[in-house]
């Protein structure tokens, strides 16, 4: 018996619907655009045209100085842009697998003070022991000073990521946990060959978030940073934007070589550019992963 298939045809609210939508899609594309083509397009422009006339979508004279200002010092930003690297994608790995196993603990019903640790890690984003106590724990006891591992230990682990990791894992049925604590699972084989393979959205979303947290983070390297080798790129930036001193010192050791007339407001565009070309690259490979950890962890309480 030959069977033909059914197309049913969308009637005219359907389709008025459905362009009404694509029509808001593309002005919120737009809106969101906008702004980054404005910033593209200001950091090619001429230094003397955006003083004089402001900016502008599309650039009247087309400049590349604050580009030749940034990468003059090619060799100070590419030895950053390793520091930025490591730190980003060791500290990411770290705080991937403390977070998610701090998850996996908080849904376990037979830990019987899950709730209490729950409690005292909540605890943590209305009251924390502030900045100096922070300063004196990695530089008198830990002697963290001036090393790559301080910018790594101060974003490890996040409270809000720790909470979305576990109600991304509740969502994950617990008759698994139990089946395979029948077939003889210890814990450990529960958490890699149970709770991670069915974890990829939920990993991809917070990795993202971590990542995102550790390249843009200057802050902590302002605390406990004064050795130019171990710079990461966003407080070289912050320096070369912020420090009209520093521009000269480096000029002088050679680092950057012409510092007279430096564009300013070029510069920052181009900073801009230049910080978060690697993220948006990225972004893209996570973004399926991405949207559906968002929805799941925001559903499941």
């Amino acid at each position: 018996m030959k069977t033909t298939a059914i197309s049913i045809r969308p009637d005219s609210g359907t389709k008025s619907f459905t362009l009404l939508g694509y029509g808001v899609m593309a002005i919120i594309t737009i809106i969101c655009f906008v702004p980054f083509w404005l910033i593209v397009a200001a950091s090619i422009s001429d230094e003397a045209t955006i003083l004089r006339e402001g900016f502008k979508l599309w650039p009247r004279t087309v400049s590349l100085d604050a580009y030749r200002s940034i990468f003059q010092g090619s060799k100070a930003l590419l030895h950053s842009y390793l520091v930025t690297i490591f730190v980003t994608s060791v500290g990411t790995l770290l705080a991937l697998l403390l977070t998610s196993m701090t998850g996996y603990v908080l849904i376990r019903v037979d830990f019987p003070h899950r709730n209490g640790i729950a409690f005292f890690i909540y605890f943590t984003t209305l009251f924390s022991g502030g900045v100096i106590p922070t300063y004196i724990l990695f530089v008198k006891y830990l002697a963290l000073k001036n090393t790559v591992w301080v910018l790594i230990l101060s974003c490890l682990l996040s409270p809000w990521n720790i909470f979305l990791m576990r109600n991304f894992m509740k969502s994950i049925p617990y008759s698994l946990v139990e089946a395979s604590k029948i077939d003889g699972a210890n814990d450990l084989q529960i958490y890699t060959a149970v709770m991670v393979p069915l974890s990829k959205a939920g990993l991809a979303t917070v990795g993202l978030f971590i990542a995102l947290n550790y390249w843009n983070d200057w802050y902590h390297a302002s605390l406990y940073i004064t050795q130019e080798a171990l710079y990461p790129l966003q407080y070289l930036l912050y320096r070369m934007l912020s420090n009209a001193e520093y521009m000269k010192q480096a000029a002088a050791a050679g680092i950057f070589l012409d510092t007279v007339s430096l564009p300013s407001e070029t510069l920052k565009m181009a900073t801009a550019l230049v910080v978060t070309g690697p993220i948006l690259l990225l972004y893209p490979f996570v973004q399926k992963y991405f949207v559906k950890g968002i929805m799941i962890g925001s559903v499941k309480g």
